[in-house]
């Protein structure tokens, strides 16, 4: 039975648009160039593990872009955190699981930037708890961060479910033996498989 609801953020809670969050600084024919440099998995890997800082990506980001667009780029990766949409639905899929006495969490692949600032995020009033990976030193999907978050908040894996959209996190939740949903986006199939498993022996 479910007694706790893990949640990732980026694409199951909000939608993380690397051209919109650029397209509120920059002109259009800039946005592609913007959000190519900006958003760089080469980073941004490296975020999520807390290897770079915020100093050191904003210099190798400039490297890349003409002087004109320097100030912008700065604007977009300190505010980009401000320009998150919620995922359609989903705030009825959180008042279900309150309704129901859930424990509700987050555990996300997210930088040191957003740990240190993720209280201004309105959706998150919702949850009793938050594990981030630059901070804790693990990334999902390793055993490591379902370990963490486990042992952190006194989860039991069985009891627990994990909702991510990325496939090999899903994987790495049930290895571990946490139940997972994999999120398409569609947060009513998601709400219908809540009501449906309250009472359900995974």
């Amino acid at each position: 039975m479910i007694k706790n609801v893990i949640f990732d953020f980026g694409q199951v809670l909000v939608r993380f648009d690397p051209e919109y969050m650029c397209s509120v600084y920059a002109d259009p024919c800039d946005v592609p160039l913007l959000s190519e440099v900006i958003f760089d998995r080469l980073y941004w890997d490296r975020l999520d593990a807390g290897t770079i800082s915020d100093e050191e990506l904003i210099a190798s980001v400039k490297e890349r872009l003409p002087q004109r667009l320097h100030k912008i780029a700065e604007d977009i990766y300190f505010n980009w955190l401000y320009n998150l949409p919620e995922i359609e639905g989903m705030r009825d899929v959180l008042d279900f699981c309150r309704t129901k006495g859930y424990g509700l969490y987050i555990l996300s692949n997210i930088s040191k930037y957003f740990a240190k600032r993720y209280r201004e995020i309105p959706i998150f009033a919702y949850f009793d708890g938050f594990v981030f990976s630059a901070e804790c030193g693990a990334v999902k999907p390793s055993r490591e961060i379902f370990s963490h978050i486990s042992e952190k908040f006194g989860l039991i894996p069985c009891d627990t479910l994990f909702v991510d959209d990325n496939a090999a996190n899903i994987r790495g939740a049930k290895e571990f033996g946490i139940n997972a949903y994999l999120f398409n986006g569609d947060a009513v199939a998601l709400l219908s498989y809540l009501k449906e498993s309250m009472n359900t022996d995974f």
